[in-house]
């Protein structure tokens, strides 16, 4: 059903891809609705373990759909989403509805949501790699939030998520001034967690999620987003006794008894899928 995106899964891998490129993948209601709905799939999919977004041809995301924004500018409304795609509630409610918004949600899904930053990538579409928990760049890639230089405002949430990854001063910054910046400079703000040559970003992140899927607990990951996502508006002293109360928890579960057993008999760890 779908027609704006690319849905594929590799164990351990499920990659999405944005899917127009004739236009930078610009975004629709449509590609929305569809990258949701596969995010749903890849989420109850226990041969996934992380959740891979990248664009197709030379960019990840121009952001809104220009003719979109032409329908808004005029008064006009947004497309329709489909009724078979409109249904899809991905994430877990219990991390608490401020990450459940419209691309918010990514924060809240069970799963490592990790962008691959292939290219250009704008307006709205920086908000929504900014919701994924990892992002790695091409050295081709160029950010602009573009808001100001449309009278727009600073949309999706990027008001709360950009100031945590590169604190206030570069954000407004980078929101008052709409100036694009290159992958070394996003890099050095903190707004991407690594740059890779072009022809290697999708092979080192396939690699990436190779890696904790054959080390890491899918268990522990799912517990570990939650903690930092929820207590990052949380002081100090709650968010050690929670942590001391999951620890204790973490204790009783299978995880941790393999994880133990496989370190002691030098051999890798066979966590159970989520």
């Amino acid at each position: 059903m779908y027609e704006q995106i690319l849905y594929e899964v590799d164990d351990p891998i499920a990659t999405i891809t944005l899917n127009r490129p004739e236009v930078l993948n610009a975004w629709t209601s449509r590609m929305g609705a569809e990258v949701k709905h596969a995010v749903a799939a890849a989420e109850a999919d226990k041969r996934v373990v992380a959740i891979v977004i990248t664009g197709a041809g030379r960019g990840f995301c121009a952001g809104a759909d220009l003719k979109g924004l032409k329908s808004l500018s005029e008064g006009g409304g947004l497309d329709e989403v489909p009724a078979e795609l409109a249904g899809a509630d991905p994430g877990d409610p219990g991390v608490g509805d401020d990450f459940r918004g419209a691309y918010t949600y990514l924060l809240s899904v069970r799963k490592p949501v990790i962008a691959a930053i292939n290219g250009p990538v704008a307006g709205m579409a920086v908000p929504i790699a900014l919701c994924a928990d990892v992002r790695f760049a091409s050295d081709r890639a160029v950010f602009t939030t573009a808001f100001s230089q449309r009278g727009l405002v600073a949309e999706w949430g990027i008001a709360w998520l950009l100031p945590r990854l590169v604190g206030p001063a570069h954000a407004l910054d980078l929101l008052f001034s709409s100036r694009k910046i290159d992958a070394d400079e996003a890099c050095r703000l903190g707004l991407v967690n690594r740059v890779l040559p072009h022809d290697e970003l999708l092979g080192f992140v396939n690699d990436y999620v190779r890696e904790i899927g054959e080390r890491c607990s899918p268990a522990s990951m799912m517990i570990m987003k939650r903690q930092v996502y929820q207590q990052l508006a949380a002081s100090l002293g709650p968010s050690e006794k929670e942590a001391v109360k999951l620890m204790v928890e973490s204790f009783k579960r299978p995880d941790f008894r393999e994880g133990v057993t496989s370190f002691l008999d030098k051999r890798p760890p066979k966590f159970e899928r989520i």
